[in-house]
């Protein structure tokens, strides 16, 4: 089972970015979170961050990964095209929000990926990383086979 960590534009920025809204822990200290959790549990991850749509649906056409922890970004509210990949190469994922996009704006209250993912964590900061990997981690271990 290997699982892949995906996080869209702008959040390499964690950590700097806005930290009343998204905390003061980068991204990388994020990802060490899931490793550590990954190492636990037994499964490889990997991570790919861009803030470019294209690298990021040419990432998912890979297909190298059994499932996903998805934390697009503002890609979340915009892009046809990162849903329809997904869809595409059939492989479950679990879509992260370090703040919870609905609360938010009125145009993030629009989102393109919730109902296609198998779950959605929002709102609970870093954490939901972790979270969303023992969600889809849960998701694939009861589905195999």
């Amino acid at each position: 089972m290997q699982i892949l960590v995906i996080d869209g534009p702008n959040l390499n920025l964690i950590g700097t970015r806005e930290p009343s809204i998204y905390g003061s822990e980068t991204l990388d200290q994020i990802h060490d979170r899931v490793r550590d959790r990954a190492r636990e549990l037994g499964v490889p991850v990997a991570f790919f961050q861009s803030n470019h749509e294209g690298r990021i649906i040419d990432r998912i056409h890979e297909r190298n990964f059994d499932g996903a922890v998805v934390n697009a970004g503002g890609l979340t509210h915009t892009s046809v095209a990162l849903r329809d990949a997904l869809l595409g190469v059939a492989r479950p994922f679990v879509e992260v929000h370090l703040t919870d996009p609905s609360t938010r704006e009125p145009f993030r209250r629009v989102n393109l990926l919730h109902d296609i993912a198998v779950s959605s964590v929002v709102g609970l900061g870093p954490r939901g990383y972790v979270l969303g990997l023992e969600a889809i981690v849960d998701h694939l271990r009861r589905h195999a086979g």
